[in-house]
């Protein structure tokens, strides 16, 4: 199985010609009744040797961080050591240069550029707090701790933009926003402590951010035949809990037992957040909100009496509903996309892989 990263890497290589891609394209798009622009694919598995690789690169990962623990040079006998974090992001950029700069594995190289930057964060925080003395966390340090945590997301955002330059993986530029969200969050909560308890609203200024860096890397690549539509993927991923769960907070639906206001609500909003991913082309909104949805709507069922078939009604409405948008996505779509002002439909995914961009 071949990714669309793959057949633009095949083109600039000379591998493929332009015109040969395009039609290969249009040929799988044919045969699945689809424009392959709506197939928001991404390349996850090669084969088996992928999982079998990955298995082994855990194994790995996790003896490296066991190793990293008995190196003390300067840490107390007693909680996790930074090498812990130093080793596996080590070990992690090791594996890289042969996974993911020779052999191009998808899975393993997800797998170790997460390891990579969490090894990172975990390390430069864990050593900072030591050198603080706020391994353990004391009342009245809660600013320290922020800038600590600040500090450690900034160097791993630097440490992930070196990875980027090195690998080009699709999802670092995720890891590097979420990183520089952190980062955000804890300046802002080091610089005004009552923030804290705003937190939910500062994810969703965050998310928002990464939602329109993910637009601007979509717009780039209309047709969604270049490796930037595989960053844009993996920044939505990152951007629709970090919009969805403020959202659905705000509306009291993780208070207990929805109220029938509550449910309606909640249910609307998830009726938007469908209209937009339609527009957009992405699904990753409409799988975040899902559990919210799913709850609201089975508070409405049990409060209207069939208490017992509540779930099952539910997951039979919302999961019929869902097959059906699937199937009638294309369509639907162009029928937003049609109703959008022409200068916005123009910024969107084409509604036709044939389409001019």
């Amino acid at each position: 199985m071949y990714s669309e990263s793959d057949i633009d890497s095949a083109v600039q290589a000379g591998a493929l010609s332009p015109d040969a891609a395009m039609a290969l394209r249009a040929h799988v798009a044919a045969q699945r009744t689809v424009p392959a622009v709506d197939e928001e694919s991404f390349r996850l598995l090669t084969g088996f040797n992928d999982i079998f690789v990955s298995i082994a690169a855990v194994l790995m990962l996790v003896a490296m961080g066991w190793v990293g623990n008995l190196v003390r040079p300067f840490a107390p006998d007693h909680g996790p050591s930074p090498f812990i974090g130093f080793a596996v992001a080590a070990a992690a950029w090791g594996l890289a240069e042969y996974f993911t700069r020779e052999r191009r594995m998808a899975l393993p190289s997800i797998i170790l550029l997460l390891a990579f930057a969490g090894g990172l964060f975990a390390g430069f925080s864990t050593l900072l707090l030591m050198a603080l003395g706020l391994s353990e966390t004391a009342p009245g340090d809660e600013r320290a701790f922020a800038l600590v945590i600040a500090a450690g997301a900034a160097l791993s955002a630097g440490g992930v933009w070196l990875h980027w330059r090195r690998f080009h993986v699709p999802i670092t530029v995720a890891a590097g926003a979420a990183a520089l969200a952190g980062l955000m969050l804890a300046l802002a909560v080091a610089a005004v402590p009552s923030l804290a308890d705003h937190m939910l609203k500062l994810v969703l200024l965050a998310g928002l951010g990464v939602f329109a860096l993910a637009m601007w890397w979509d717009m780039s690549d209309r047709t969604r035949t270049t490796r930037r539509s595989d960053v844009a993927f993996w920044l939505h991923l990152l951007a629709a809990p970090m919009l969805v769960h403020p959202i659905f907070a705000g509306l009291g639906i993780l208070d207990g037992e929805a109220a029938a206001a509550q449910a309606a609500l909640v249910i609307l909003a998830y009726v938007a957040l469908a209209l937009i991913a339609l527009a957009i082309d992405r699904r990753a909104l409409m799988v975040s909100a899902l559990a919210y949805v799913l709850f609201a709507l089975s508070s409405l069922i049990k409060q209207s009496g069939v208490v017992d078939l509540s779930f099952g009604l539910t997951a039979l409405i919302i999961g019929s509903a869902l097959l059906l948008l699937s199937a009638f996505w294309t369509a639907a779509r162009r029928r937003i996309v049609g109703l959008l002002p022409g200068d916005l439909a123009a910024k969107l995914p084409v509604t036709d892989r044939l389409q001019p961009a």
